[in-house]
């Protein structure tokens, strides 16, 4: 009897040395480390905290505290930005969720957009409540971005211009073409745009069909004349979609772009 009274502090010692070292997802890694255990051991040691309400899994190997006013509760994270870099590595939250950060949209998305360097076997991982929506991008495109302190979590962040970039690159990350160009409006409205960064980080993401659909956008939508210009000569050959996602239904020869119909208005 004296033994297991002995061992229970021993035991709580070591999870708390384990919480501190984690801050707040506990891995298989830091428990390894913390406690100078094998991976194994380690493994074993989180089931059994587990297994005893302490920990819940949120991942393969990850773990996150159950404080205990929220033993019953399935969200345990009240900001779940401190996952992301757990959950995917090399990565950065960006798209729909950066310019809602940046305030160039008021729609509010109820997933959370991420980049990351990994190979991606599912696009949408759920953890802790939240949705996670993942984009894969390449490692040598891994600029224009800020960093966030979210407690005690460092996540990184696509700035302002980089997060139009992506939007206008890929525009299923922006929530559509429409709301694409509604945040492009916004940004170019705001005191600290920078349309010789927007062309930066264009040519230094390597790819034609943004200045085809950039320049497309501030000439017949924004009616920005200046960075209309700056995409017109840096036109690539071949023709692209305005919007992957919605069939073309007429040309634009001078930005080589297809454009979907136009939506009918509802009366109202």
């Amino acid at each position: 009897m004296k033994r297991l009274k002995d061992s229970l502090p021993a035991h709580r010692a070591r999870l708390a040395a384990v919480l501190r070292a984690a801050k707040e997802v506990v891995s298989v890694d830091i428990v390894s480390q913390t406690l100078r255990i094998e991976r194994r051991p380690a493994a074993k040691l989180l089931s059994r905290w587990q297994q005893q309400g302490w920990l819940r899994r949120i991942g393969h190997g990850l773990y996150v505290p159950v404080p205990l006013d929220l033993a019953g509760s399935e969200q345990l994270i009240a900001d779940p930005w401190v996952l992301v870099p757990t959950l995917f590595h090399q990565c950065y939250i960006g798209g729909w969720t950066a310019a809602h950060h940046w305030e160039l949209t008021e729609q509010l998305f109820n997933e959370t957009l991420v980049f990351t360097t990994r190979r991606l076997t599912e696009r949408r991982v759920i953890a802790q409540g939240t949705a996670f929506v993942l984009h894969n991008v390449k490692p040598e495109r891994l600029f224009g971005l800020k960093t966030l302190w979210r407690g005690s979590v460092k996540v990184h962040i696509s700035d302002p211009a980089r997060t139009l970039v992506d939007m206008i690159a890929a525009p299923e990350v922006g929530g559509g073409i429409d709301h694409v160009t509604d945040t492009l409006g916004a940004y170019l409205e705001t005191k600290t745009a920078d349309r010789e960064l927007l062309i930066r980080y264009a040519v230094e993401f390597n790819s034609g069909v943004i200045f085809k659909r950039l320049g497309y956008l501030a000439e017949t939508r924004l009616h920005d004349d200046k960075l209309a210009a700056e995409c017109r000569t840096r036109l690539t050959q071949g023709y692209a979609r305005l919007d992957p996602a919605l069939p073309p239904k007429k040309l634009a020869t001078a930005w080589r772009l297809w454009l979907p119909s136009a939506r009918k208005k509802t009366a109202s």
